[in-house]
Formats: structure tokens, sequence, C-alpha cells
């Protein structure tokens, strides 16, 4: 049996306030829509599929705009060592991960979402489990095994270039049974492409 979809709230402006008119008109001008209807939690992980052009960083940021929601993301270390683009993307939520030397990333990430639990504040991570634009034969764990071990639900985000779709619209409370967790994730990303359909990895962790 799968994780079911978590209920989804509305209404609640924590949860979904209102965004960047601006960012909205942009995606609209280049043909893209955003699907989104809020999140269930003020706590949570976000996985972003496929991940496979430099326009999905441009098209991430618009969407973060548009639906105005403070997403933290987790981005490749060497972004945040240029002057000024490293500033400006601390600035909009990103926070470095040397790729290399990723130990201690997942443990410091759990306490900070279960930091922000005890005190009901608001902190959602976005990730790229596939870590990079090429072609990998799985998923990177981290962001995964922060979902997991802080017990928060994980928002399923995928880029569709083919209908100029970027939606966040499913939520799973992951169950930590690989096989379970990753049918869902399957089940619900497998058919997305990306603008680079080809680099797109298979829906699985990889094998360290």
């Amino acid at each position: 049996m799968n994780p079911l979809p978590l209920q989804r709230l509305h209404g609640r402006p924590e949860f979904k306030p209102r965004g960047s008119a601006l960012a909205r008109g942009l995606l609209a001008l280049f043909g893209w829509r955003v699907l989104f209807e809020g999140f269930p939690t003020r706590q949570g992980v976000v996985l972003v599929y496929p991940h496979t052009s430099n326009w999905d960083f441009v098209i991430g940021v618009l969407v973060k705009w548009a639906i105005g929601v403070p997403v933290r993301y987790w981005g490749k270390d060497s972004l945040f060592k240029i002057p000024v683009i490293g500033a400006w993307a601390r600035w909009i939520g990103g926070i470095p991960v040397d790729r290399k030397n990723p130990k201690g990333l997942v443990g410091a990430t759990v306490a900070q979402v279960k930091a922000a639990k005890q005190a009901e504040e608001f902190f959602w991570l976005a990730a790229a489990p596939e870590g990079t634009r090429s072609y990998v034969p799985g998923w990177r764990g981290g962001a995964y095994h922060v979902a997991v071990q802080a017990q928060v639900p994980v928002g399923l985000a995928y880029f569709d270039f083919p209908s100029k779709t970027f939606g966040i619209v499913d939520f799973v409370q992951p169950s930590g049974e690989l096989e379970r967790d990753f049918a869902t994730f399957r089940a619900v990303l497998g058919d997305k492409k990306g603008c680079k359909p080809e680099l797109a990895s298979p829906i699985q962790l990889k094998s360290s």
C-alpha cells in the first residue's frame, strides 16, 4: 500500500501567502503555469524532479516568487562563492551544499526542521534529489532522509516542459520503506519531462 496524500490546507496565509504579480506575469509571458494549492503543514521537504537544465533554476526562482512562500533550498556550494551572486542566492533562501563532503548535512537539517516544529515556525526545504543536471543512475537520498528522520511530509514537485507546467500538488508522509515510498514517487513523477528528457535519472536511490 502506498502512502496516502495528506489533507491539504487552504485559505491560510502562512501556508499560501500572496506572491509576486510580476513573477506570475513573467511566467505567463513565457507560457508557464503553476499548480499549487498551499502546503499541508508548516514544515516539510519538497523533492523537485526532473532537473536537467539551467532553466530549472530560473523557472524555480520565478515560481518561488510567484507563490510567495519562503522555501529554503539546497544549492551547489560553488554558486555561493561567486561575488554578489552568492549573496543573492542566500538572500532567496539558498543553503550551500558541498557535494564532495556532505557529511553531517542531513543531521544538521533534521535538527533545523525539528527546531522549527517545536517553535511552530515555517521551514520547507526544496532539493533536486538528482543533484546534477547530468544523467545519473538514481537520486541522492539526503533530502528524503531529512523528511523521514524529521517526520515531515514530502511535496512532490515537478517541471514538465512539454506542457510548461510547474506543479506542487501531491504531498505524502514517507514511511521510511524505500520500495513503498519510491513507488509513490514514480507514480506521481514518472511521466514528467524535463528540458532535456534524456538526462532525467530513474526515480530510485543511487547506490552508494
